[in-house]
């Protein structure tokens, strides 16, 4: 049996041992959960076997989709397009295009150990204010270990993946960038594929899929011991695992029967972007495409007072902010501050729909 073979029957096993997290006796019996669960690890798959496998030439890099309405990763943005390229860190890149009309732009080198220990360690950053632009938004941004002119995306010798963020405040009004990378002094052309690199591939996938699904399985259970509140957690924790230095995180568990609402208060900072999503058990977004699952610094209707209200339950009671909970009755949450002057933790509290409706005849 050839090594690729030997390969594939680790790489299915491998996965079959994910499962076990799905099973795990603190995962909720609800069924709707655990169907997720399971369909969370395929959507994993699909997303490491383009990391790992088809992206992994660092040679003749190029942008694929991490994360995207079928592929979600620790509460992914609804509003993020997000964009990543597989690199070595001790090449050097040029990444060339035009930033189009999104508000936020940010582009991260990480070494990337999900497939070791859940982890994303940043090794240089370029936020949009910090980058020259041109006259019509084109930008050439060089990433290397050796410092360079104009716009430099520090590497270091263990960096293996670029990501680039943007972020939507209008989604029907504003359109991404677009951009490409090419290694800088490379080969003319790819090698033909290498057994051995497929074997890594395959394995270092495997790897992602568990490493992915335990680092955020671990974070629902640590929302969960604050049920309904958003704790006070060290940001460190989060930029482990490949948050952006920019922005705070303010993440939450959530339980409500069906007869009750969720109601969240909090008075926006001055920030370049904030939004609130809700999530499932597995840190996944809601389907943003068909229901009222997210908010953000546009979209949201701020009081005069400058204070938000927002209202999650499962049927529009009539209110603004209103966020479905699309089935569920419990699952995570989240909050982002970007670039905030500070960051407010909401303050909760649960009534029933009977309750609301009365406050809002009062």
């Amino acid at each position: 049996m050839s090594n690729a073979a030997e390969a594939w029957k680790a790489f299915c096993a491998k996965l079959e041992q994910s499962g076990e997290i799905i099973l795990d006796e603190r995962v909720p019996k609800d069924p709707l959960i655990q169907a997720e669960g399971f369909r969370y690890l395929s959507r994993l798959t699909k997303l490491a076997l383009e990391q790992y496998v088809e992206a992994n030439d660092p040679d003749f890099p190029f942008f694929y989709a991490l994360s995207h309405e079928t592929g979600k990763i620790g509460a992914d943005n609804p509003d993020n397009r997000y964009l990543n390229a597989s690199i070595k860190g001790d090449c050097d890149y040029r990444i060339t295009g035009t930033k189009g009309s999104m508000p936020y732009f940010s582009i991260v080198a990480n070494a990337m150990r999900y497939h070791i220990d859940g982890s994303a360690h940043p090794t240089g950053s370029l936020m949009m204010d910090e980058i020259e632009w041109g006259p019509n938004g084109e930008v050439e941004i060089v990433a290397s270990c050796t410092p360079q002119e104009g716009n430099w995306l520090r590497l270091e010798p263990d960096a293996s993946v670029i990501i680039i963020r943007q972020s939507y405040m209008d989604r029907a009004n504003e359109r991404p960038g677009d951009f490409k990378i090419e290694r800088i002094g490379g080969p003319e052309r790819p090698a033909p594929l290498n057994p051995q690199i497929l074997c890594d591939g395959l394995d270092r996938a495997a790897q992602f899929v568990n490493g992915v699904a335990r680092t955020f399985f671990d974070w629902a259970l640590l929302f969960k011991e604050s049920t309904n509140r958003f704790p006070n957690i060290d940001q460190a924790m989060f930029q482990k695992a490949g948050g952006a230095a920019d922005i705070y995180y303010a993440h939450a568990y959530w339980s409500i029967a069906r007869d009750e609402a969720w109601v969240i208060d909090v008075t926006p900072p001055e920030c370049d972007y904030w939004n609130f999503q809700f999530d499932n058990f597995w840190m996944e977004s809601f389907d943003y495409r068909f229901r009222e699952v997210t908010l953000n610094k546009h979209t949201a209707k701020v009081r005069a007072d400058g204070t938000l209200r927002i209202v999650c339950c499962a049927d529009n009671p009539g209110v603004d902010n209103w966020i479905d909970t699309s089935g569920h009755t419990e699952g995570t949450a989240l909050i982002r501050w970007v670039g905030a002057d500070h960051h407010p933790l909401p303050v909760t509290r649960v009534v029933s729909l009977a309750e609301l409706a009365r406050e809002l005849s009062d």
